[in-house]
């Protein structure tokens, strides 16, 4: 988990919402298929919503960074 979060951290907001939105897309899939087979590794839709968890709150952390320098600079003016 460090090595991801690590990863992650360097990562820019744009690539952090790719990110997300294709881990939804697995989860989705994932979803779908385990109703119809069921799988050997059931812990991987469990890995994927931590993983996509750990995404968004990364990228809502850059926000907010973001955010708070938008701030600061337009009361610097």
């Amino acid at each position: 988990m460090k090595k991801l979060t690590s990863e992650l951290r360097g990562r820019s907001v744009n690539e952090l919402e790719k990110e997300a939105q294709k881990l939804r897309e697995e989860i989705a899939k994932l979803k779908l298929e385990t109703k119809v087979n069921a799988q050997k590794d059931t812990n991987v839709l469990i890995k994927k919503k931590k993983k996509l968890a750990v995404v968004l709150t990364f990228l809502t952390e850059k926000n907010e960074i973001e955010k708070v320098k938008a701030e600061s600079e337009s009361k610097n003016k």
